[in-house]
């Protein structure tokens, strides 16, 4: 929590000029909020922040958190939500990846996390989490979990694997980890909640799985005992590097997994370019739309097999 000390009031000035001033730095910082103790260390009593309230320019939420302005959005809800649940809490789970730049997603909860045992008070709309700590790094003000740790956290609070899944494709997709150090920090993490579908998942992306998408793929090749493709390998094109969702270079045959991108403007024009190209270069491609994944999944793989088989491969 950061603190800073300043001197009396000048002579003349007045206390609601002088709590504008000394506190508008900092409540910009946290989205409009202050702790207590930050208003205390610059030098705004008690009496300044009743004075305050009862004009009705700002207001408490909680015992520890005062708002200084409104509109503060998530900010002010992770300062408060770290404040209120008392002792050595910091940001964990998505709310820590929200707050490291994780984009495309909606969390109604705050999640903080605490040491196992720690005396918390309950805060409206905040989870708290009790965890046993160990090699626990946190970073940022306020304090939050890092990535790693953060989205294996929010893997195992999921309320199914299937969000699971996707929280921990979509962070590797937004880069803001790798499969590499998801893996590390697995390896040095106290149990988690659905561990076997969390290193399935974490397998996956330090294969090359870019989607959830090309996860549930791997997920149909395992359940139908199809071989383990490579992921996202690079081939030339006629425009420049083809990236292919999966492949099997001993059998010259590759699957493309189509989202909807697939089907707009000119997508469909450089999807054949490149299959085109692979073909010339002697590898066959197999295109899999995601609503085929979703609903026909065992004739396509009925599909896959075949190719495979027709190439030489004896299952």
């Amino acid at each position: 929590m950061t603190q800073s000390s300043v001197a009396p009031p000048p002579a003349g000035t007045s206390r609601r000029r002088f709590r504008e001033t000394v506190t508008a730095d900092l409540a910009a910082r946290q989205g409009g909020v202050c702790h207590r103790a930050q208003l205390r260390a610059l030098g705004v009593t008690r009496d300044d922040v009743r004075y305050e309230v009862a004009a009705g320019r700002w207001t408490t939420s909680g015992r520890h958190t005062v708002q200084l302005r409104s509109g503060g959005g998530d900010r002010a809800a992770w300062h408060r939500a770290v404040w209120e649940t008392r002792g050595a809490a910091w940001l964990d789970g998505v709310t820590a990846l929200i707050a490291a730049g994780f984009t495309g997603w909606e969390e109604p909860i705050t999640h903080v996390s605490v040491p196992a045992g720690s005396s918390v008070k309950p805060v409206d709309g905040v989870r708290i989490h009790q965890l046993r700590c160990r090699n626990y790094r946190c970073t940022g003000d306020p304090p939050r979990a890092e990535v790693e740790r953060a989205a294996l956290n929010a893997a195992s609070w999921a309320s199914t694997d299937r969000v699971a899944t996707t929280i921990l494709a979509m962070v590797v997709q937004q880069r803001l980890t790798t499969g590499d150090r998801l893996d590390e920090s697995l390896q040095d993490a106290p149990a988690v909640h659905r561990v076997g579908v969390i290193r399935q998942v974490v397998a996956d992306v330090r294969g090359g799985a870019q989607a959830l998408s090309e996860i549930d793929f791997g997920r149909l090749c395992r359940r139908y005992g199809v071989p383990e493709p490579s992921r996202q390998a690079v081939r030339p094109g006629p425009t420049g590097r083809i990236y292919l969702d999966a492949s099997w270079d001993d059998y010259d045959l590759a699957v493309e997994i189509d989202g909807f991108q697939h089907s707009q403007g000119l997508a469909m024009v450089d999807d054949v370019l490149r299959d085109n190209a692979m073909a010339l270069a002697g590898t066959s491609t197999l295109r899999i739309p995601v609503l085929g994944l979703r609903t026909s999944p065992a004739a396509f793989m009925a599909q896959l097999t075949d190719a495979l088989r027709r190439r030489g491969w004896a299952s």
